[in-house]
C-alpha cells in the first residue's frame, strides 16, 4: 500500500475507534508511526487530517455502490439504491462507525458529511421517491424522517459487539453480512411503501 494511502488508512481506524476528540494529535501520531509535527506538516490540522481520511474512505465507499437501473421500477430503484448503501457498510464498517458518530454532533465534521455525501445522495432518492409519492404509492414523507428511516439501520452491519449479543454468529460470513443488508434494505423499503392500514404494495 503506498505511503499515503497506508497512512490515510492508519487515521481511519484510529478515528472510527477513538472518535475525533479523543484521538489526539499525540495518539494519532503514535499510531500512524510518524512525528508529532507530521500531521500539521502534511495536512495543516487534525481538522484537515479528518476530512482528507473521510474524503478517501467515503469516495470508495461510494465507488462500490452500483448503480440503480434507470429502466428499473421506481420501487425497485429505491431498493437498489438503499441495498447498495448497506451492502457498502459490509465493506467498509469504519466508515459507518465515523458516519454514526458524527450525526450526533453540530460540528463542521457535519457540515462536511452533508454538503459533499448526504445531500447528494438524497438527490439521488428524490426522483423516484417523488414519483412515488405523485402515483399514490407512498405517503409523502418530511426530508429529516427520511433520512433517519434509511440512514441509521447501517449501525446493523456496524455495530458488531451488539449484533453478537442479539445473536448474530461470530465470525459471521461475508454471505450473511451481505444477507442482512439486504434485509435491513428490504424491511426499510417496505415501510416506505406500507399506506396506513395496508401492507407494502408490489412494485
Amino acid at each position: 500500500m503506498p505511503e499515503e494511502e497506508s497512512i490515510l488508512q492508519r487515521g481511519l481506524e484510529a478515528f472510527a475507534e477513538l472518535g475525533y476528540d479523543h484521538a489526539s494529535a499525540r495518539e494519532l501520531a503514535r499510531r500512524l508511526g510518524v512525528s508529532h509535527n507530521f500531521i500539521n506538516d502534511r495536512y495543516g490540522s487534525k481538522a484537515a487530517f479528518w476530512r482528507a481520511v473521510v474524503d478517501r474512505a467515503l469516495g470508495a465507499q461510494l465507488a462500490l455502490m452500483p448503480a440503480a437501473d434507470p429502466e428499473a421500477d421506481d420501487a425497485e430503484q429505491l431498493r437498489q439504491i438503499i441495498t447498495g448503501f448497506y451492502r457498502s457498510a459490509v465493506d467498509t464498517p469504519l466508515v459507518g462507525r465515523i458516519f454514526v458518530e458524527e450525526l450526533a454532533r453540530d460540528t463542521e465534521r457535519l457540515d462536511h458529511l452533508y454538503e459533499r455525501y448526504i445531500a447528494p445522495t438524497l438527490r439521488t432518492l428524490t426522483p423516484s421517491i417523488e414519483r412515488l409519492v405523485a402515483a399514490g404509492r407512498m405517503a409523502p414523507v418530511p426530508l429529516d424522517v427520511l433520512f433517519f428511516a434509511v440512514v441509521p439501520p447501517v449501525s446493523g452491519m456496524v455495530e458488531v459487539p451488539l449484533a453478537r449479543r442479539l445473536g448474530r454468529p461470530e465470525p459471521a460470513s461475508p454471505q450473511q453480512l451481505l444477507a442482512t443488508a439486504e434485509t435491513l434494505a428490504d424491511l426499510v423499503v417496505s415501510g416506505l411503501l406500507a399506506r396506513r392500514g395496508t401492507s407494502a404494495e408490489s412494485p
